[in-house]
């Protein structure tokens, strides 16, 4: 529990990736073993000889313009030099291996710390030129598997791949229709936290296919993409962006394309969002007020800097024994917090935040209250809740929806008492090992979801 832990705490110093610290989810996108590029394999072997050899500039040369101007300036050496001050001296790094995330080829070699083992990530473009470097923590590598995104299809349902948005900037998509007749009511799934494909794959579960395929059993299409962090990191490079470019600009053209498909009744387009997704999911509805209606599963109502310190304390308890490192390592994560919230409009684009996302990020999120925002747009809301969820719990914040709109009609709430953040079943306590457990979305989630969505499309006089 501890290795997990000491990732939490090392965020805003040694998880940097294409620009900007990305991992603020705890698992790191999921791996596969693939075949090794020999050619490839020399390249990210020679690139991680020259970071231990302190000659950054030379590895730096081995990348992309993109990856040269979001690590130059001293960043790869910080994120590179951090590392046995944080974690004490390196005891090994692996030989490389081929693996692959949501497809794309890495060339992947494991860094073993006393104190925990990452994996070093190197991606590569066409040209074998570096166009992304992760380090997270070091996980096995699943079996290959065959794509689950093309031209699928089930008895109850098919697929179609589409993309979001145009030229080299779109995002993969597919959308799961049902085999019946239309027109359909449609979902937009819009994911949590962190660099996800168009599943959200965490561990070896895939809480968003598992949406998609059951809403589609129950005569609903569902629409869901791979997050922009993961499809085009570069996009980050420069370090300066807000929610909005992560999170919300891609859902709004998500819900604009799904109303133009065959099939769809444009006036029955909903937004389902997960945990961060949850949280933005009141903007997307205010900014588009043609969306139907608003799911919410795992929403955050408090702000994200005090999620990010009542995790960080959990998981120390979880572990059994807070020593004077992860006493120290809170007291600068809640130091962080106070420097989120007295944030100043003028604060330097460079300044590395909590999470190291930059200063318009946190200014953006400063000035806005889920809940408050849900309160004042017309949309109805389903608000669902995991009582085993220990991300977004329901005494921080499913409490806080339920004193706002328990009684409101346009708002349904539901809790859901074993289960977890992602709707699966949850130990208890409950804990990151959760995430690694083989599991589906629960089928009464699914159709507490379907009936809702039924019930919204339904004239009133009708409506169960």
């Amino acid at each position: 529990m501890k290795r997990v832990f000491v990732v939490i705490l090392l965020i805003s110093a040694a998880i940097y990736a294409a620009g900007w610290y990305w991992l603020d989810k705890l698992m790191p996108p999921a791996a596969t073993v693939t075949t090794l590029d020999p050619a490839q394999g020399a390249l990210a072997a020679r690139f991680l000889d020259l970071l231990d050899a302190g000659r950054y500039e030379d590895a730096l040369a081995m990348t992309t313009p993109e990856m040269r101007e979001g690590l130059g300036g001293g960043k790869l050496e910080e994120t590179w030099a951090v590392l046995p001050k944080q974690l004490g001296p390196r005891r090994s790094r692996s030989a490389v291996r081929g693996e692959a995330v949501d497809g794309y080829p890495i060339v992947t070699s494991t860094l073993s710390f006393p104190m925990l083992a990452l994996d070093a990530r190197v991606v590569f473009d066409a040209d074998n030129r570096i166009s992304g470097f992760w380090i997270v923590p070091a996980r096995e590598p699943a079996p290959p598997q065959a794509a689950t995104h093309t031209a699928e299809s089930g008895a109850e349902w098919h697929e179609v791949d589409l993309a979001i948005g145009v030229d080299a900037k779109a995002l993969p998509a597919t959308l799961t229709l049902p085999n019946r007749d239309g027109p359909f009511a449609g979902v937009v799934l819009v994911h949590g936290s962190g660099p996800h494909d168009r599943d959200e794959t965490i561990g070896p579960n895939k809480p968003f296919r598992d949406l998609a395929h059951g809403l589609a059993a129950h005569g609903i299409a569902v629409l869901r993409y791979v997050k922009r962090t993961q499809a085009h990191p570069q996009a980050f490079a420069d370090g300066d962006f807000t929610v909005d470019e992560e999170t919300v600009d891609d859902a709004l053209i998500a819900v604009a394309m799904l109303r133009t498909q065959e099939g769809i009744d444009a006036r029955r387009v909903f937004v389902a969002g997960h945990s961060l997704g949850a949280m933005m999911a009141p903007r997307i509805g205010q900014r588009d007020p043609r969306v139907a209606g608003l799911i919410l599963l795992a929403a955050p109502a408090l702000p994200l800097e005090d999620t990010i310190v009542r995790q960080a304390h959990y998981l120390a308890k979880l572990d059994g024994h807070e020593d004077a490192e992860v006493t120290a390592a809170l007291a600068s994560l809640e130091q962080q917090r106070e420097t989120v919230r007295h944030l100043e409009s003028n604060t330097p684009r460079e300044d590395r935040l909590m999470f190291g996302l930059p200063p318009r990020y946190w200014l953006d999120l400063n000035g806005y209250d889920p809940v408050a925002v849900a309160s004042g747009i017309a949309q109805p809301l389903l608000i669902l809740q995991g009582e085993r969820d220990y991300q977004v719990t329901p005494q921080d914040d499913f409490a806080l929806w339920k004193a706002r709109f328990a009684g409101d009609p346009r708002a349904t709430l539901i809790a859901y008492p074993l289960l977890g953040h992602t709707f699966m079943p949850g130990s208890e306590p409950p804990g990151p090992g959760d995430y690694q457990r083989a599991a589906h979305v629960d089928a009464g989630v699914i159709s507490d979801i379907a009936v809702w969505i039924h019930r919204q499309s339904l004239p009133e006089s009708t409506a169960p």
